[in-house]
């Protein structure tokens, strides 16, 4: 009846505490499982789950068994099984399903899943699944995992082309290969990225020893067809100590600190603390979608003056912002949050459009043209992402204000980044007639061609030139030589932070023709400011 059973099969007994072999199949001796019970790899490696079974009031049970050398393994379903009257008779039957293609095309599957093809290391799914079998649950302590993010990869994909870009990581894997040791793990986690698995024996300090190695292995130039190209790389490190949760949040950390290090030019480790300020961020970032969506911010205006007859003759418009809970937060909070999400377009295009409608309202009270105009500051992400000239002239469009009442206020920072684009947009405002003013002076670049060509109308001289100056000679020499510039180049100019008479009265005498600051007045809500409008200029 056996032999009628496609899988192998053979009863069992067990007499005397022996186990003999009542009957078997032609599949139980083709598999190479004995035909004698003492002899058999069955009996000997399975013997005692067997006697177990026998002496239990089970009628079946199934395991799964390994047989075999690494090479030539065998993987087997095995099932004990008898009949209810059976029990206590000291007999069974088990069968054996032969499992070894089906696991063997697994595991070659599971292999090639957690490999990159081009370089024939862990991919970012297999590097997890190392480090989860690396790193016991309390040997978090001595180790560590590097990311390596290669800096100029995509330009070298985009100019020479996808085989060199491979040829290039495949030389780039040697290499760092090269500066690890012997039980040190690297993977290819996608892209441009390797990551490393660092055994640590002295600390942190090892980390940071095989980070410069790998930098002085990848310092020497590729050979790439007839160039020779330089590589550099940011590392970032995160050290398990710092990190008692899943494999995926070393890597995770690790790459944060890859982004941390793009910005600083050197090494860096992953800090909680900085990890949580990027999550604070995105709080930020959602509670400030909300509140442009729902029209929850708002606009202060800071008067400017002319220093020669102390009369308003603009104001600054600038974004003020009081979170859900309440919380005030600076432009320096959000702004900077605003520019890295995108939401610098949005909130540029509700700054314009609340400018000119807050100085056709004033136009309005005063029973005509009351006499000023408005600033309204760009950002340098706003300028490369939005249509300026159009947002601007719809702005001034839908509240009938006409582009000179209104003064637009640039960075240095933001003109270096395209100056060809930047200033076909500067000649489109001035063919709104807007005023183009060069905030932040003296901060960024001040190349003296971009003053020469751009059609820039003002200057305004950061206040980190003016606060304190008096008791400062090379900040006045400082200021003296911008404004001797700016009237040599047809310009006006603007100080801002004028906190005293003294001040503005040096700064008239020096040249300057407006100053902002709290001598005047900080910030203010349209009615006040509007106020203060018709008192300092009656």
């Amino acid at each position: 009846m056996l032999d009628l059973l496609p899988v192998p099969a053979v009863a069992v007994s067990l007499e005397g505490g022996k186990f003999q072999f009542r009957a078997l199949n032609r599949a139980f001796r083709l598999a190479g499982l004995g035909t004698v019970a003492s002899e058999s790899p069955l009996v000997r490696l399975l013997g005692s789950q067997l006697r177990r079974f026998i002496e239990s009031e089970e009628t079946q049970r199934e395991i799964s068994w390994q047989f075999g050398e690494e090479v030539d393994c065998r993987y087997f379903r095995v099932l004990f099984a008898r009949r209810a009257a059976q029990r206590g008779s000291g007999r069974c039957l088990v069968t054996l399903v032969d499992q070894t293609s089906e696991l063997r095309t697994e595991h070659s599957l599971r292999r090639e899943m957690a490999t990159d093809s081009l370089t024939g290391l862990p991919n970012r799914a297999g590097f997890s699944d190392q480090i989860e079998a690396t790193i016991g649950p309390d040997e978090a302590d001595s180790f560590a995992v590097l990311v390596v993010n290669l800096d100029r990869f995509s330009r070298v994909n985009a100019c020479m082309g996808g085989l060199a870009g491979d040829e290039l990581l495949i030389s780039v894997a040697r290499r760092l290969k090269g500066a690890l040791r012997g039980r040190d793990i690297l993977a290819r986690m996608g892209g441009d990225e390797f990551g490393v698995l660092l055994t640590l024996d002295d600390g942190p300090g090892d980390a940071l020893h095989v980070a410069k190695r790998i930098q002085a292995a990848l310092a020497t130039p590729f050979r790439l067809s007839d160039f020779e190209i330089r590589v550099d790389c940011s590392i970032g490190i995160a050290l398990g100590s710092d990190n008692r949760g899943e494999p995926e949040d070393l890597i995770r950390h690790a790459q944060f600190a890859v982004k941390r290090a793009k910005t600083s030019g050197r090494t860096e480790l992953y800090h909680t603390r900085a990890f949580d300020i990027a999550r604070e961020q995105f709080s930020v970032e959602t509670e400030l979608r909300r509140a442009i969506e729902n029209g929850d911010m708002t606009l202060h205006y800071q008067p400017i003056c002319d220093l020669g007859t102390g009369k308003v003759v603009s104001f600054e418009a600038l974004a003020r912002w009081t979170t859900e809970g309440g919380v005030a937060l600076s432009p320096n909070d959000f702004i900077p949050v605003a520019e890295e999400s995108g939401l610098i377009v949005p909130l540029g295009r509700w700054a314009m459009g609340e400018a000119a409608r807050t100085l056709a309202a004033w136009d309005l009270a005063a029973g005509g043209d009351c006499g000023v105009k408005v600033a309204v500051n760009l950002s340098a992400i706003q300028l490369q992402r939005d249509r300026i000239p159009e947002m601007v002239q719809a702005a001034l469009e839908q509240h009938g204000v006409s582009g000179s009442r209104l003064t637009l206020e640039l960075t240095e920072s933001a003109i270096v980044t395209d100056p060809d684009r930047i200033s076909q947009t500067m000649m489109a405002l001035k063919d709104l007639g807007t005023t183009l003013a060069m905030d932040d002076f003296g901060t960024g670049y001040s190349n003296l061609a971009y003053l020469q060509k751009l059609p820039i109308d003002q200057l305004k001289i950061d206040r980190s030139f003016i606060s304190g100056m008096l008791a400062d000679r090379d900040k006045i020499a400082i200021v003296r030589a911008v404004l001797s510039l700016a009237q040599a180049l047809g310009m006006q100019t603007t100080a801002e932070g004028i906190e005293t008479n003294e001040l503005a009265q040096t700064l008239a005498a020096l040249g300057c023709t407006y100053g902002q600051g709290y001598l005047y007045a900080r910030p203010l809500e349209p009615g006040a400011a509007f106020s203060l409008l018709g008192a300092r200029n009656a």
